[in-house]
């Protein structure tokens, strides 16, 4: 395998394809790109403040070659709308589904990171036959502040909320993205090779955070209110329920509390794991070795 020292360059910018999506009344208008031939496969990229699509691309080079590879960004985020609605887990929940049902005509293979592993899992558990296999990349469930507080606090939804208002919540939003606070959190949490935040790699997230809407998904995610479940044992169950081929990718440099929620999840018995260098950001650091370990996974089976 072999050994990255900086992330690879996204493609060139282009239009992608849009997906309308209809929630409480509201039309969303959700960025998606198609790529390859062969059996569908969803990457979902990982919530956070520059959560894009983007971040899957060296994933989705590597296999479209022989599968057809989808790329979207979650509503909030990327180039998707960002309007001002509550971002909770029961709307990603239904988005996820609806997107699903209305792209796919078949069972679709799902390769999700961070916090979207745990919407992915918690659809292939509540739709099994949607679901073909699955690919769970860093799984994580509680968000940043959750994890400091060691747990869902009342006090988490007040900064949701403040983050939310027009003028204080943008002032404080700009203060949690700044270049120099962006760098920190990628060193410290994302990239396991500090060499990889260059400055232009830096620039395109900070562009990121900087969209019109940006602070409500955002704001909703560091704070714990987009959290897919509230404790381990339900992620368990769930895992525990799927028949579905389900393969589970940890990072050897993970925070200490990500690592043993990922390996509680990977010691369910059916569940295939493998450790990969790399932290929660693995997906976008090391996306060749995770591509050369979950190949033989994806093509077993396949007439």
């Amino acid at each position: 395998m072999s050994n990255l020292t900086s992330i690879e360059s996204p493609p060139i910018a282009h239009s992608p394809l849009i997906y309308q999506w209809h929630w409480q009344g509201q039309s969303i208008n959700i960025a998606y790109e198609t790529e390859g031939v062969g059996s569908p496969i969803l990457l979902l990229p990982a919530f956070s403040t520059v959560s894009s699509r983007t971040e899957m691309s060296g994933l989705a080079t590597r296999l479209k070659s022989q599968f057809q590879v989808t790329t979207v960004d979650f509503p909030g985020f990327g180039d998707s709308s960002r309007p001002r609605v509550d971002y909770a887990p029961p709307l990603y929940r239904q988005f996820l589904a609806d997107f699903v049902r209305d792209i796919y005509a078949s069972p679709v293979t799902i390769i999700a990171a961070g916090h979207a592993a745990g919407y992915a899992l918690n659809f292939a558990a509540t739709v099994p036959n949607s679901v073909a296999k699955l690919v769970l990349v860093a799984p994580t469930w509680r968000g940043p502040l959750p994890t400091m507080a060691r747990g869902q606090k009342p006090w988490l939804k007040s900064v949701r909320d403040l983050i939310r208002t027009p003028i204080l919540g943008q002032f404080l939003y700009q203060l949690n993205t700044t270049p120099s606070f962006l760098a920190f959190m990628y060193r410290r949490h994302v990239y396991s090779d500090p060499s990889t935040l260059t400055p232009t790699v830096l620039t395109q997230k900070r562009q990121l955070t900087q969209q019109p809407g940006a602070r409500y998904g955002a704001a909703a995610f560091v704070t714990g209110g987009l959290d897919p479940y509230l404790d381990r044992s339900a992620a368990i169950a769930h895992l525990e329920s799927l028949t579905i081929p389900t393969f589970i990718a940890i990072g050897n440099s993970s925070p200490p509390k990500s690592t043993a929620e990922m390996q509680a999840l990977a010691a369910v018995p059916h569940v295939i794991s493998q450790t990969f260098p790399g932290t929660l950001g693995m997906h976008e650091e090391y996306p060749a070795e995770i591509y050369e370990a979950i190949l033989p996974f994806l093509l077993e089976g396949r007439e």
